[in-house]
């Protein structure tokens, strides 16, 4: 395929983390000082929430379902290698692996609480009128987006009413290109009898300008859908911590 047809941003930094000691215990109850710990945290949690906590002591909490280990340890490591709570969860399997203390246990505690942020963001969403449940479109999408190191390319689907019918990855890439097919896009559409669509795609570096690329392949798929009467309401680019849409910003 020609380089035209793929989305391309700037190359992602990696996040290169000291690892942390992973502190034994003996099999048996936990010793007194973890416990008091853990149960400090548990009372400043339910006091005060999330935002009453660092993301290291959060994540140490996610991981207390690990028996009889210290989890500060591992907590601090993972944040340190991949930088914050959000690329911690986000981060593959093998990636995760590669941290000091994090076995399997660990890899699949914190796939359990990416899916379950996914699966809880995208019920608010789904059967929904898009359009006038913006804000919680753009949760869905920062939830299962924002955070990869990869690029993902996704198609949000609408009905007449603008009922989101469909959200469905259309491609992933690199960390800084994804291959994008305009007419299987469109075909995917009409399958669905879907009369709009939302495009959706990440950067991993964060900054979510749009390339040249960008913005070349996103007039080729408006062309395409408005040659079978198919609107394309948007197509938004997902950062870390803020969204571009096309829309507002005068691409479209």
């Amino acid at each position: 395929m020609s380089a035209e047809n793929a989305f391309h941003e700037a190359p992602l930094p990696l996040f290169a983390g000291d690892e942390a000691p992973v502190a034994a215990l003996p099999a048996g109850r936990l010793p007194s000082y973890i416990a008091d710990h853990r149960q400090r945290l548990r009372a400043r949690f339910m006091a005060g929430g999330a935002a009453a906590m660092p993301d290291y002591e959060l994540l140490e909490m996610v991981l207390f379902a690990i028996p009889r280990q210290d989890t500060k340890p591992i907590a601090r490591a993972l944040i340190d290698t991949f930088g914050d709570f959000g690329r911690v969860i986000s981060a593959p399997p093998e990636r995760l692996r590669a941290v000091k203390g994090v076995g399997e246990a660990v890899v699949v505690q914190l796939k359990l609480i990416e899916a379950a942020a996914h699966r809880l963001a995208r019920a608010r969403v789904m059967n929904r009128a898009a359009l006038s449940s913006w804000q919680e479109l753009l949760d869905y999408c920062h939830t299962s987006m924002a955070h990869r190191e990869t690029e993902q390319f996704r198609i949000l689907y609408l009905d007449r009413k603008n009922i989101l019918i469909a959200d469905e990855e259309q491609a992933r890439g690199t960390v800084d290109h994804v291959p994008v097919y305009p007419r299987e896009i469109v075909k995917r559409a009409l399958e669905l009898n879907a009369s709009a669509l939302i495009l959706v795609h990440n950067h991993p570096s964060g900054d979510p300008t749009p390339s040249d690329q960008d913005i070349h392949m996103t007039a080729q798929i408006c062309d395409a859908a408005a040659a079978l009467g198919i609107t394309v309401h948007d197509h938004l680019i997902i950062g870390k911590s803020r969204e571009l849409s096309f829309r507002a910003s005068g691409y479209l």
